[in-house]
């Protein structure tokens, strides 16, 4: 067993001074104080000057590389343990994007097992940009269904020259299917949507939700930062119910192309009255940022960071106002409501034992535990 002592204890709430006992894996107490323990069977964790916060949730990875974009060189590399300890994540879902050739599902639900053995929790989607979709048993609904690891289908690229350029009726297909795999095993059954810079913006969602069954939240639409545009397309999604979410990683060329910062867009949102419960930030850790230019061609291509998740979050508090509550919420409860995995984003009894150690005067991460362990 481990017991946080007199920890300040941000939930993501702030609950304030607590001990908090773990064991096997899972929260198994929090008091204001835990009475008498044998010490030879309880490990004491040092809490003074740090504040006790979940582990991140980092809803979108490309944990086996992503790019391609500018010909077979400028493929990217995966993603490592290190990258996920070093930012506080404890949870990564993986994805892949636009390369489903090299990059293939198999090779996403193999190396998410090696980063489980090496100690975080890892959980991915069936498809990946295109239309026909992308699967390992031939069925969206029977690879949720039936693969556990698999909890959604994405990134499904809109608005986006790499896209294929799909309909609305075949986006509703896809959703129905994810939609029903989910509910017979237990899951969301999340439609994850890469929504590019086109001008179409998010107008592909609004026509499936209106046309169709299918609620406002099947759908997780990720870069609503990407520009001003988009931002304000993105807040009108959510005032009508949906959930959007920012990219931590970028460049400075794409924030001087008119990206707008994730822990800026999270402040300006929270600012236009959307909930906290609706905005999350991810990485889109080890994706390819490529700039292209008008006609299309890739002209500037880096890596996407894990560990640029912490960073915004810290940002939107020490720099937007945001307070640490919400700022938390954004990658820890947000998106483990939004993908179904109750037991992780938060600090609670019966829930997996992910959790961070932040230091109270820079939030700097200084301790990880995933389901119990320390690793760091």
């Amino acid at each position: 067993m481990k017991l946080f002592k007199q920890a300040n204890v941000y939930a993501p709430e702030h609950i304030g001074v607590k001990d908090v006992l773990i064991s096997g894996g899972k929260i198994i107490a929090i008091k204001d104080k835990i009475g008498s323990l044998d010490e030879s069977l309880v490990e004491f964790i040092d809490t003074e000057g740090k504040i006790l916060v979940p582990g991140f949730v980092d809803s979108l990875v490309h944990i086996t590389g992503g790019g391609g974009e500018g010909g077979y060189a400028t493929r990217t590399p995966e993603m490592e343990i290190q990258d996920a300890i070093l930012g506080g994540v404890t949870t990564v879902i993986g994805v892949l994007g636009t390369d489903s050739i090299t990059r293939s599902l198999e090779n996403l639900l193999a190396k998410s097992h090696a980063l489980e053995e090496q100690g975080i929790s890892v959980y991915c989607y069936t498809g990946s940009y295109h239309f026909p979709v992308v699967t390992i048993t031939g069925s969206v609904t029977k690879d949720i269904m039936m693969i556990e690891k698999f909890i959604g289908i994405g990134e499904v690229a809109i608005s986006d020259h790499r896209s294929s350029q799909l309909n609305a009726q075949e986006l509703s297909r896809l959703a129905s299917e994810a939609r029903i795999g989910g509910m017979l095993s237990g899951k969301k059954g999340v439609v994850s949507i890469h929504v590019g810079d086109e001008s179409e913006e998010l107008s592909l969602l609004h026509q499936v939700v209106e046309q169709s069954d299918i609620p406002i939240t099947q759908f997780y639409p990720t870069h609503i930062n990407r520009n001003r545009s988009l931002l304000n397309a993105g807040i009108e999604f959510a005032k009508q119910g949906g959930f959007i979410d920012f990219t931590t990683s970028t460049t400075e060329q794409i924030l001087a192309q008119g990206e707008v910062c994730a822990a800026k867009a999270l402040a300006e949102c929270l600012n236009a009255g959307i909930t906290i419960n609706q905005l999350t930030m991810s990485s889109d850790g080890n994706a390819s940022l490529p700039v292209f230019d008008l006609q299309g061609n890739l002209i500037d291509l880096q890596v996407g960071r894990v560990t640029s998740l912490h960073q915004s979050m810290v940002k939107a508090v020490l720099q937007y106002g945001v307070s640490i509550e919400d700022a938390l919420t954004s990658i820890t409860k947000s998106p483990a409501n939004i993908l179904g995995l109750n037991h992780k984003g938060r600090i609670q009894v019966n829930r997996d034992a992910d959790l961070n150690l932040l230091s109270e005067d820079n939030l700097n991460v200084c301790s990880v535990y995933a389901k119990g362990e320390i690793l760091t």
